[in-house]
């Protein structure tokens, strides 16, 4: 009522108006009509409106069939600022009986040259159209409630759909030679045939490759032309139809399996990939839908709130939930996030994103007497974010927290107050405490590996050095535009050690997945989902394959180790079946996995331990008391080898075992590999769930230089996606030299980088930025890694050029972030 008074007021001061609402008189029972009537009339209305026009209570109660549309003048008014007050009562009485809408008629008057009528609703309901909105509730802004969610896409923002690039992956061939893919399998030969006969009849080409064919040709091959008319037994089958036969046996495992290869996900039609009901955006706040404050970066979502204003009433209601999203906001921008959006889907995130993403979380708590445990918080950042981190790290120290951070980052060491070394080196040689004490105290620590480092006495350096030799070969990748690549236009070098470099969220792990991975798998005809978008991308013919090696585990079960990975538990069993005991108690080398049975421990499968499953709780596990842990059965154990049995062999580690087996060609060279990788210190048998992100990817390079070293002259690119994580300098040695054997054997390297030792070790440097977030996507520098430093605009060019002349970081400052 207040709203309808100052608008009334404001556009049409000095008019006469009728403040009207509607009655429902639908009985045709006289008594009833009448009562009613007289019911109004005892309450002061006295003037009822028929059709617009005046009309009395006899001539109501004249008229036999029901009334409706009758409606009742609450109040005559002339609109001044001294009739407010009526106003607003009067609009109160006539919201309140007539169901939350009105109708103002307004009569000629000074300035108005017709009556004007206006009709206004409490309701979210449109009195022009009548259309009712739903009373916004939490949920219709969520994705992960059915009240919120695209009905279309269940709230995922993207749909599994047929993929024509899958169902046409090489259009250099011909329709006569199989340039639809899936109607070259023998089951197919009914389409195939009835494919030539409609292109026979139509006078499509089917010699020609599928490029040169018009786009009129193409759609009715892939979409069939009947005319509108439904598909009829011997008529052709269009592969569109094809696919829709194939969805309605979807119960048949096989026919699952065959759509799979021949499916992706596009973006939503429904709801433009926002994932939310159309509805959801009708709701505004200043002008800007929840849509659109997932769309801006967290820098803009923040000046957004600052700028926001309420009135007195909107921040009664809201002034709780807008503070708490101004400090959440304000967090996620402190540590270095601020050109991320509330849209972006966190497995697009980088590993250092999502550590800082946890530590807003922490600071925005704001606790006091506090322990902080951070394991490798620098994980994935940037020199420059990594300084900013150290700064909130402080920030929480000076609150009075305590913060403990297991780290290898050179400049986070020496930020440090005080350091823990262990070592001296891992595994079975490692877990002693070297030194404790101040960051000058262990540069001067002469049993410390890691003093040695940071004081410059040892340094890492390939042992092959950087090659100089002219660059013959390369990657050409035109038009990048994925994420926020902005028409990213760069060459890869083939033969090379090459780091892709910058800021976090600059288009780093876009540039490596997205465009040249994927793009690849492309190339080599196998399906592949989030293709990033790009005019060209050329030169993968002078290549026999590329290798992602990322983080991801080796092995999801406890029985997966790195015996079984490198395919060495092999040869083991090999060995114990050979042994005496063996042969007479018939045990082949099957008796001596662990992964069938035949001697495992029936038990617990060769798990060695079992799962308890708890009501309310998370399952717990428990060792085996069958085996004690051990895995196999008596009989099995009893089986020695040098004195050893299969248990105590698997619990070796890698140099143990290396020196148990040195009689053993084949074993010993996939333990060798191992070893040069730096992963001597594992066990033989240690569960594969246990290795961290360094460790399995450098696993898996180990397996790969195992089947490198029978598979002949091969030409493979290696992506690696920050191969340092979690890595000592000692370690960062042994995985420089097994890159050093890689290139030596005519292989290519693109590494995604941080740690300033590998940068300066490599031959070509790609440093995008110069931001991150929609900052980034830019070439900023692409060249010899040693010319970097000449870069005005590269921020890696800035700190590496700091590491060569006295490898200490340069602190930049600004302001402290207040905390409390």
């Amino acid at each position: 009522p207040e709203t309808v008074a100052d608008f009334l007021l404001s556009k049409f001061s000095g008019a006469e108006t009728r403040i009207l609402f509607k009655v429902s008189l639908g009985s045709t029972a006289r008594n009833y009509l009448k009562e009613s009537l007289a019911e109004l009339e005892r309450q002061g209305f006295t003037e009822f409106f028929k059709e617009g026009k005046l009309i009395g209570a006899g001539e109501l109660l004249k008229i036999k069939k029901p009334v409706e549309g009758l409606e009742v003048c609450a109040d005559r008014v002339r609109l001044a600022p001294k009739s407010r007050p009526r106003l607003v009562d009067s609009l109160e009485q006539a919201f309140r009986l007539g169901h939350s809408e009105i109708r103002v008629a307004l009569e000629r008057s000074a300035g108005m040259d017709r009556t004007e009528t206006l009709v206004f609703s409490e309701d979210l309901r449109c009195p022009q159209c009548a259309k009712i909105f739903r009373q916004p509730v939490p949920n219709l802004f969520s994705f992960n409630s059915p009240l919120g969610a695209c009905p279309l896409c269940q709230g995922f923002g993207r749909v599994i759909t047929v993929d024509w690039d899958l169902v046409v992956p090489d259009i250099s061939k011909s329709l006569a030679g199989g340039a639809i893919e899936p109607w070259t399998k023998p089951s197919a030969s009914w389409e195939a045939a009835h494919l030539l006969k409609f292109c026979a009849r139509m006078k499509i080409p089917t010699d020609r490759p599928w490029r040169e064919l018009s786009a009129k040709h193409r759609e009715w091959v892939l979409k069939g032309d009947r005319g509108g008319k439904p598909w009829q037994e011997g008529e052709y089958f269009s592969v569109q139809d094809f696919f829709k036969y194939l969805e309605k046996k979807t119960y048949k495992m096989h026919v699952r399996v065959f759509l799979s290869k021949y499916r992706a996900f596009a973006p939503c039609a429904g709801c433009a990939e926002t994932r939310l009901k159309p509805q959801a955006s009708w709701v505004q706040v200043a002008g800007k839908s929840i849509v659109d404050l997932q769309r801006m970066s967290l820098e803009e979502l923040g000046i957004f709130f600052d700028r926001l204003q309420l009135d007195v009433s909107e921040m009664k209601r809201v002034e709780p939930v807008y503070w708490e999203i101004k400090r959440r906001v304000g967090f996620l921008n402190a540590v270095g996030l601020g050109y991320l959006s509330l849209a972006r889907l966190s497995r697009t995130l980088s590993g250092g994103e999502v550590q800082r993403i946890h530590l807003a979380t922490s600071l925005g708590s704001a606790l006091v007497d506090t322990l902080y445990v951070l394991d490798e918080p620098s994980i994935g950042l940037h020199e420059r974010d990594n300084l900013l981190l150290i700064r909130l790290l402080h920030e929480l120290r000076d609150l009075g927290n305590t913060v403990v951070v297991v780290e290898h980052d050179r400049a986070m060491m020496e930020a440090a107050d005080q350091v823990i070394d262990m070592g001296p080196l891992g595994g079975q040689k490692g877990g002693e405490i070297l030194f404790q004490g101040s960051v000058a105290g262990l540069k001067k620590s002469a049993g410390s590996l890691t003093g040695q480092y940071l004081s410059g006495r040892l340094r890492l350096a390939r042992a092959q050095g950087s090659k100089t030799s002219e660059i013959k070969k390369w990657i050409r990748i035109r038009g990048a535009r994925q994420h926020n690549l902005k028409q990213l236009n760069v060459d890869i070098p083939l033969e090379r050690f090459t780091v892709i470099t910058g800021v976090s969220g600059s288009g780093k792990s876009t540039l490596l997945y997205d465009i040249l991975y994927h793009h690849y798998l492309r190339f080599a005809g196998r399906p592949v989902q989030d293709l990033g978008q790009v005019t060209s991308v050329s030169g993968f013919e002078a290549l026999d394959g590329v290798i992602l090696v990322d983080q991801s585990p080796i092995g999801r079960s406890p029985r997966s180790n790195p015996a079984t990975y490198l395919k060495a538990f092999d040869e083991i069993r090999k060995i114990f079946s050979s042994t005496d005991q063996a042969r007479r108690e018939g045990f082949g080398p099957g008796h001596f996995s662990f992964n069938v049975d035949g001697g495992r421990c029936m038990a617990c499968k060769g798990d060695g331990r079992l799962k308890v499953e708890m009501h309310f709780l998370a399952d717990i596990f428990v060792v085996c008391e069958s085996c004690q842990g051990r895995r196999f059965k008596p009989e099995i154990l009893d089986v020695l080898y040098q004195g050893r049995n299969i248990d105590e062999v698997l619990a070796l580690t890698i140099d143990q075992a290396a020196d148990f087996f040195r009689t053993h060609r084949v074993l010993l060279e996939k333990l060798a590999i191992l070893q040069k990788v730096g992963l001597g210190y594992l066990k033989l048998g240690q569960s594969a769930t246990t290795l961290s992100g360094g460790e399995a990817q450098r696993m898996k390079l180990a397996a790969e230089m195992s089947e490198m070293a029978g598979a002949g002259k091969r030409r493979i690119l290696y992506l690696f996606d920050e191969p340092t994580t979690g890595l000592h300098y000692y370690d960062i040695h042994f995985l420089l030299t097994a890159f050093d054997e890689l290139l030596a054997r005519g292989h290519s390297l693109v590494v995604i980088e941080h740690n300033m030792e590998v940068i300066a070790a490599s031959d070509y440097a790609i440093d995008l930025g110069p931001e991150g977030g929609h900052k980034g996507g830019e070439l900023v520098y692409a060249g010899p890694v040693k010319d970097m430093i000449k870069s005005p605009n590269s921020y890696t060019g800035k700190y590496l050029g700091e590491f060569y002349k006295n490898r200490k970081p340069v602190l930049i400052k600004k302001e402290l972030i207040d905390l409390s």
